[in-house]
């Protein structure tokens, strides 16, 4: 008896390894050949994309400001006469004349965001290579493995030759301290390679005091602008340690460790160039404090912080499936493609997304840009900025869900800055008041309309920001943070407040001039244009931001004046619309879109993130917003598909969320390096296909995973349990910790057979809790009072700090 008692607890540790895994490891069997089969280190501010050669090894780096550009004057300062005309040609419905017009006088001044890295506008940019040259060994080869191991943050890669030597690397970017740390191990061999640094442009290199400097100034148009410093130094022990011009090289070590670092002058909290920051000086200092027999400190300092954050929230779908147990990350992707079952697959996904937020996302940093963090590229597409009509507010969906709201702390910051300038082009363009931002932004705070009329007058940019501030408030309750960012959202309103125009057909308040972001219709008599009055994104944000805005005052004890005159406009409003095919409308008019499977889907932004559609509230909106998703197909690019996931969720099908997430789990290329699609999809690293890579795809679908499991807007945020459970088999029975709800709720979940079976809820700020179970739950307090038994919807008070448990009960 004794021995079965041992082989099964000999099992279900096994199990519970294998599955831990699984769900939280990514690993190849053999080098990267490109960068996005690279893995990704971060801790915010430095990143590292690891290819783990065994002959010439390159390590991608990136330091998280480090950008082309600079401030300029990018506002038209006439532009506001031309207001006027622009308005009348729309009311007029000729919206071609007026996008003309626009062109030639609403746009910014100068070239904006094209090719901008030679422009003011700027680029994020890669700080350059690591190179690890290994001497060439005569044996094979063998036993080759790297992985990213997202529990700790840590890489790992090792390899063996044919005559048993061995050598190791583990490698981390401290959360503790700024310093990207690499430690080499030799067993049965010693340690045979150089070191370098390398950048194609605007770097100086030299080595001095067995260090490889790595400095230089980036170009703002013709001049210059921010500053950089990197320092990478070689501590061995045993061997011999020499240098020569360019790099460092290492003989017959046992064991080496690898410190780097980089700054530059930019201030992130002031969000500008500081000539009091000198990188050189700053770099050292990370770089000297680093000594061999404190490693084991770093790394337990590093884990300490990092888990903080990681271990706020966890997921755990414990089907396994041993098929998957000797198949690499990318062999897992190809295998779930062709319909193979992987439980742990999306839960892997999940967990890679909360990691590489917190990787991207420094408290005291910039939020997280196109890329995150990580960027090869001098040009990087898009200049790895701030698009203000989607991606950068998808970047944050996952925070204050799964536990991440601290790190949502540089978008909250980073709206704050762009109020300075957005008050300038508010004036410049619009003679209103407040602040405004358009499409695209910038570490330099650029706030005015982008280039192209097409895409760049769309108005909404920096009030879908504020739509995070409102939203952490809702979370967390914090009325301390409230009160600092109420000028911040205020200022939003007031601006949109200022530029609402009566439209004499529907005689609603609307927008004007506009786009309905990067999409273009077609009016009854075939003229085709973007600029347009009232687009339904700009309605529903309009709706949401004046009624936040008013409750803040409400809650604040402050504007009153204000509070009424936003509660007034609210229903003059142009409403949303549903047209004669039974979708929403797009436009304030029911034109036919120019693309109809277009990647963009704005005006559902009512269903998702903003919540006045919802099925239980609006149940003919939110039909028609299903028709809307079936019009415009289930292809799409990566962040448009994770969007979609999103929506899908809120209206309660699983089914189709999951089907949506295994379509972004398509593997980019097979197993031999063959593509598969050029489509939206996921690279062998996880990584986000747009294409290229964006990292709003992966953080996106990360928080529509987090809403198939808890819900909780809408009208008086209702706590809705299991809310678009998939009937998947491998879905049917699972565990979430630390997700996080409206009104300031911590939340686990367990269900078994696809029903709740038991959890708890914690209350923060003790304000009374509405939940809705679609079985049968009893709540009891920590005393075991009963304080609420029933199927559906369940309410009952509670205290701060304490914490609250449900379980199933029979019906």
């Amino acid at each position: 008896m004794m021995k079965k008692v041992v082989t099964l607890l000999f099992t279900l540790m096994c199990f519970e390894w294998v599955s831990a895994q699984a769900d939280a490891v990514l690993w190849y069997k053999r080098p990267a050949n490109i960068w996005h089969e690279a893995l990704p280190l971060g801790n915010g501010k430095l990143g590292a994309m690891q290819f783990g050669d065994t002959l010439t090894d390159k390590i991608v780096l990136n330091e998280q400001t480090l950008w082309s550009g600079g401030e300029q004057e990018a506002d038209r300062k006439e532009a506001y006469r031309f207001l006027p005309d622009i308005q009348k040609l729309l009311l007029a419905g000729n919206n071609v004349a007026a996008q003309t017009l626009l062109q030639q006088q609403f746009t910014c001044s100068g070239p904006g965001s094209k090719n901008g890295k030679m422009e003011h506008f700027g680029c994020y940019q890669t700080l350059g290579n690591l190179l690890i040259n290994w001497k060439k060994s005569e044996n094979t080869v063998t036993a080759y493995k790297r992985s990213l191991n997202l529990q700790q943050a840590i890489s790992n890669i090792s390899w063996k030759y044919q005559n048993d030597a061995q050598i190791q690397q583990e490698s981390f970017i401290s959360f503790g301290t700024n310093v990207y740390l690499v430690k080499l191990v030799a067993k049965g061999t010693k340690l045979n390679f150089s070191l370098a640094l390398e950048r194609k442009e605007n770097a100086k290199i030299l080595v001095k005091n067995n260090a490889v400097h790595l400095r230089g100034q980036l170009n703002n148009k013709n001049g210059w602008g921010m500053q950089y410093a990197s320092q990478l130094k070689c501590i061995p022990w045993g061997g011999e340690l020499k240098s020569d011009n360019l790099s460092l090289q290492i003989s017959n070590a046992d064991s080496c460790l690898l410190v780097f670092s980089a700054a530059t002058n930019y201030n992130s909290i002031s969000g500008k160039l500081d000539s009091a920051i000198v990188p050189e000086k700053k770099v050292a200092e990370w770089v000297e404090s680093i000594t061999v027999k404190e490693y084991a400190r770093y790394k337990t300092n590093h884990l300490t912080q990092y888990q903080k954050l990681y271990n706020a929230c966890s997921l755990q779908l414990p089907m396994h499936h041993a098929a998957i147990d000797t198949l690499s990350t990318q062999e897992r992707l190809v295998h779930y493609y062709q319909n193979g079952s992987d439980a742990q697959l999306p839960v892997l996904y999940f967990n890679f997304g909360r990691y590489l937020l917190i990787c991207s996302s420094p408290k005291d940093g910039l939020p997280a840009n196109l890329q995150g963090l990580w960027a090869q590229e001098y040009q990087t597409p898009w200049n790895g900025d701030y698009h203000l009509n989607i991606n950068i507010q998808m970047n944050y969906w996952l925070a204050e869900l799964t536990g991440l709201s601290a790190l949502a702390a540089p978008l909250h910051r980073y709206t704050a800055l762009l109020v300075p300038n957005g008050q300038k082009t508010a004036k410049a363009y619009y003679n209103a008041d407040g602040w405004v931002a358009h499409v695209i932004s910038n570490p330099w705070h650029f706030t005015s309309p982008g280039e192209q009329a097409s895409w760049g007058s769309t108005l909404t940019g920096g009030a879908w920001l504020c739509e995070h501030i409102w939203e952490h408030y809702r979370f967390t309750r914090d009325t301390t943070f409230l009160r600092s960012y109420y000028p911040v959202i205020k200022g939003a309103a007031q601006f949109l407040k200022s530029i609402l125009i009566r439209d004499t057909a529907t005689h609603f308040l609307v927008t004007a001039p506009s786009n309905s972001p990067e999409h273009a219709f077609v009016m009854p008599n075939g003229a085709r244009a973007n600029t347009c009055m009232g687009p339904t994104i700009d309605m529903q944000i309009c709706r949401e931001l004046f009624g936040a805005v008013a409750e803040a005052a409400k809650i604040l004890q402050t504007d009153a004046t204000l509070e009424h005159e936003l509660r007034t406009l609210i229903p003059q409003l142009a409403p949303n619309r549903i047209g004669k095919n039974g979708d929403i409308n797009e436009w304030l008019h029911d034109w036919n879109d120019s693309e109809s499977k277009h990647r963009h889907i704005s005006h559902l932004y009512g269903l998702h993130p903003y919540d006045e559609i919802t099925p239980w509230a609006t149940p003919e909106l939110a039909n028609a917003a299903v028709k809307t998703l079936e019009q415009r197909g289930d292809a799409g690019t990566g962040w448009s598909l994770a969007w979609k996931i999103n929506f899908w969720t809120r209206l309660g099908n699983g089914n189709k969320a999951l089907q949506l997430l295994k379509k972004l789990l398509t593997p980019i290329f097979d197993n031999q390096g063959k593509k598969i699609t050029n489509g939206g999809g996921t690279y062998p690293n996880l990584f986000d296909a747009h294409p290229p890579f964006q990292i709003d795809g992966n953080l996106g679908a990360t928080a529509g995973i987090a809403e198939m499991l808890l819900q909780s807007h809408g009208h008086n945020q209702v706590i809705r349990l299991l809310p678009a459970l998939p009937s998947d088999s491998a879905w049917q029975n699972g565990k979430v910790c630390g997700l996080r709800a409206r009104g300031a709720f911590l939340v686990d979940i367990e269900w078994k057979n696809g029903q709740v079976a038991n959890g708890k809820i914690t209350s923060v700020k003790g304000l009374p809790c509405n939940v809705f179970s679609p079985n049968k739950l009893v709540v009891i307090d920590a005393k075991g009072n009963r304080l609420a038994t029933a199927k559906g919807n369940l309410r009952f008070n509670t205290q701060a700090g304490k914490t609250y448990t449900f379980r199933s009960v029979k019906e």
